[in-house]
């Protein structure tokens, strides 16, 4: 089973931003499929919880496509869709959080894509309130085993990732509880599963974007909305 976190939020800025005016040009050099993997653990009791909320957001783009998650390939569940025209594997781990790289790796491998330029992860955050979201280009795993699991298997911290906050409120009856991995491994309540609903729907908005507009467009549109929110 996961351990869930294991520290401090500590973000990695390194190398150069890229320029808006590249996106479309990097989205034109594919020739496969984008990857779109979301991390969380496979099982009933996890469907609904906070740890999971990667997983939920894949089968959310799923519905939106018309696709069922359900092909076992590279040990995930994965779909293929189509995305703003764009052939995409939807995709979700079925190795538990934290060896989720196992499936990453296995999965760019099988579809001969590049880490960099054909992958975006998406995995909750307990950093970031419920609510939020936040979409880098590199960084460290920052106490998440599931990232860190990627990062060690593609031995670099530089591939994109959707950040899916699931930090409970501080003052709320959750909040004694904000680093633990019960939290993380227990059901969500109704009223924190109405938020995520909505974030489910940005996620997907999110991930279009990036076929469409760029990962540098993305950015600036995604994480200056969430810099702008009333939850701020």
């Amino acid at each position: 089973m996961d351990d869930a976190y294991e520290g401090p939020e500590r973000l990695i800025r390194s190398g150069t931003e890229k320029n808006a005016e590249e996106a479309p040009q990097r989205i034109a050099e594919r020739s496969g499929p984008f990857l779109v993997v979301g991390l969380g653990n496979p099982g009933l009791e996890y469907q609904f919880t906070p740890h999971n909320a990667g997983h939920l957001a894949i089968d959310r783009i799923a519905e939106r496509c018309g696709a069922t998650v359900n092909n076992r390939r590279c040990r995930a569940l994965t779909a293929t869709a189509r995305i703003a025209g764009k052939e995409v594997i939807l995709a979700k781990p079925e190795t538990f959080m934290n060896l989720s790289g196992i499936s990453v790796q296995a999965l760019l491998s099988e579809f001969d894509a590049d880490p960099l330029r054909d992958l975006i992860v998406l995995y909750d955050d307990l950093d970031l309130p419920l609510g939020r979201l936040q979409m880098k280009e590199r960084g460290s795993a920052a106490g998440h085993n599931g990232a860190k699991s990627v990062a060690g298997a593609l031995k670099s911290d530089e591939w994109l990732r959707l950040r899916i906050g699931v930090g409970p409120d501080a003052q709320g009856p959750e909040g004694a509880r904000r680093g633990g991995k019960d939290y993380l491994l227990t059901p969500m309540r109704k009223a924190e599963m109405a938020v995520l609903d909505e974030v489910l729907d940005r996620v997907a908005s999110a991930v279009e974007m990036v076929l469409t507009s760029g990962v540098s467009a993305t950015m600036n549109e995604f994480n200056r909305r969430e810099r702008n929110s009333p939850a701020e």
